[in-house]
């Protein structure tokens, strides 16, 4: 699925977000931006996409790979708090924006079965489970299809056009997609 942004105005989908870098479990921005505001954490994985190393957090650009991360959703009543906060995060001023950092768009990400993450890895459930409600009401998914690794749409914030053809032409990949505890410092993504 490539679907660029909306405009996430009113009425616009719920969708929910994954993450790949700073927002994740355990990095510098998880509780800064997502403590009290998500009802749900799952591990996921962004088929078709490549990880690149940034100034303190990661790229994803489309690519032939996959990026590990987290599917959130936004707890009742904060989602345009949240989304709002996460424009904000990763410079993101609208669809083709030529400031932007990032580009938010519409993103098919997969689930993988329960219990597939590590116990402390990158991912892993958290023990509360509160992943259950990963997917917007109004897609017609049922609970079923988004636990059987079925994809799943979401936002999915990936490196401006700009960036993109930077980090082509000289970035440094990550090579298993997994951006982790210790490579750089805080930042965005």
């Amino acid at each position: 699925m490539t679907t660029s942004d909306p405009g996430g105005g009113p009425g616009a989908a719920e969708l929910p977000f994954f993450v790949y870098g700073t927002l994740l479990p355990g990095e510098p921005n998880h509780d800064l931006f997502l403590r009290g505001r998500t009802a749900g954490e799952r591990p996921a994985v962004r088929p078709r996409a490549l990880l690149y190393e940034g100034p303190g957090y990661p790229y994803a650009i489309e690519g032939h790979g996959r990026v590990h991360g987290m599917l959130l959703v936004a707890a009742p009543g904060v989602y345009g708090e949240l989304l709002g906060l996460l424009d904000h995060l990763e410079e993101y001023l609208g669809p083709g924006h030529p400031r932007n950092l990032y580009e938010r768009v519409v993103r098919e990400v997969e689930l993988p079965a329960r219990g597939a993450a590590e116990p402390g890895e990158p991912g892993a459930p958290r023990e509360s489970g509160p992943g259950e409600h990963l997917a917007p009401r109004e897609s017609g998914e049922s609970g079923a299809a988004r636990k059987s690794g079925a994809p799943v749409r979401a936002w999915v914030y990936l490196a401006a056009t700009a960036v993109t053809r930077s980090l082509r032409t000289g970035g440094v990949l990550i090579p298993e997609g997994r951006w982790t505890t210790g490579r750089r410092a805080p930042g965005g993504s």
